[in-house]
Formats: C-alpha cells, sequence, structure tokens
C-alpha cells in the first residue's frame, strides 16, 4: 500500500491557486480527461491522464506522459476511473480537484457520491476546490480542525440518522440525531478554537467552506 495521496484533477470549475503544488515524492497527479487543460495552463505536469477525450483533443497530450484511453460509451465517469487505478496503484489516499462545478450538475453530484466509493473501496476521499473541502465521516470517526480554521461548516446526515457530537464550534452538540430528511447541521462557524466532529452513529457528509 503506498503512503501517498492520488491527487485527481477533473475538468470541472478551478480557479487560479486551486490546483495541488505541495506534492510529496509519495504522491501520484492524475488528470481525469480535459482536467490535463487545467494544469496545463498551470504549468503542472500529471503522470498519468485517463479520460475518453470527449472534451479534448487526445493529440494535444505530449506523447511522453502516460495515459489510458477509455471508450466513450461506458458506466463509469472518467473521475471514477481514475479512482479505480489509485486503488490498483496501491493507493488509499484520495484528492479530488475540479470535481465541483462545471456545466454538469449531475458530475458534482456524482463525484459526491464517489466518496463513499472510496470508503467502500478501504481508501479515504476528499473533494477540494479552494477553501472547500467535502468528505465523510463515518460510525467511530473523529475529524479535527485547527485553531486557525474559519469559514463555515456544514454536517449532512446520509443515513436516515446519524447521532454526532460537535465541539469548538458556534453550534455544539452532545451525541445529537441529526436525520436525512432535515438539514439540521447547515451553516455552523468556527470560533477560533480547536473543533472536532464524533460520529457515533451513522455516516455524514462534512462541507467546510469559505
Amino acid at each position: 500500500m503506498k503512503n501517498g495521496i492520488f491527487h485527481i484533477v477533473s475538468a470541472g470549475d478551478l480557479r487560479e491557486g486551486d490546483l495541488p503544488v505541495a506534492l510529496s515524492d509519495e504522491d501520484f497527479l492524475c488528470a481525469a480527461d480535459a482536467g490535463y487543460l487545467h494544469l496545463r495552463a498551470a504549468g503542472q505536469r500529471p503522470a498519468l491522464i485517463i479520460g475518453d477525450f470527449d472534451s479534448m483533443r487526445e493529440d494535444s497530450i505530449p506523447e511522453d506522459i502516460e495515459r489510458i484511453l477509455l471508450p466513450v460509451d461506458k458506466d463509469d465517469t472518467d473521475t471514477v476511473f481514475a479512482v479505480r487505478e489509485g486503488i490498483r496503484r496501491g493507493y488509499r489516499r484520495f484528492r479530488i480537484y475540479g470535481g465541483l462545478g462545471g456545466h454538469r450538475i449531475s458530475h458534482t453530484f456524482a463525484n459526491i457520491q464517489l466518496l463513499t466509493m472510496i470508503r467502500d473501496l478501504g481508501g479515504e476521499g476528499e473533494i477540494v476546490q479552494g477553501k472547500t473541502r467535502i468528505l465523510l465521516g463515518n460510525a467511530g470517526s473523529t475529524t479535527r480542525f485547527e485553531k486557525r480554521t474559519d469559514g463555515s461548516l456544514s454536517v449532512f446526515s446520509l443515513t436516515d440518522r446519524s447521532v454526532v457530537t460537535l465541539r469548538g464550534l458556534y453550534y455544539t452538540l452532545d451525541k445529537g440525531t441529526l436525520l436525512r430528511s432535515f438539514p439540521l447541521g447547515v451553516s455552523n462557524h468556527f470560533i477560533g478554537e480547536e473543533a472536532e466532529i464524533l460520529i457515533h452513529e451513522g455516516e455524514v457528509l462534512i462541507i467546510l467552506e469559505d
């Protein structure tokens, strides 16, 4: 199993500074189809490009970059294929860039669902978009944030009910219940303290926004 992070750059909305820049020697940088255009514009070079190239020309890619050509008619998105390839190569930690926005909201939702697929494959995933982070919290897990963290924090139950504890935030909970049918956990705030989210039961979606 690899210790590094498998970084996937997809073709959604990205601004300057959104791309991964501080990669360790153990990390791997992969472009999902037109995600390569984001990297090229930023002067970055992926180790691998995966896609059906329906949104860019394959001949625009330098010949010395490894590529995996996918069929246009397929069940998985290019980003899903990239995750599967990362798992095959021994990675268990994933960060997805450009997974939000774009002109197809269905792909945004697909990438959020992809976090669950990564979890089911024995890994952990995170969607990163500027200062926005989206990740999962599962029963028995604790997610911590440093004192300097700011912005808005929302926690949504993905199961019928989840039992959570929220500490170090403007709104706190002590083994409180979140329901999938009601967004009680939306728009919490940091208060300059170390914060943590403890999941006692269920599964939640955690969204940190600027």
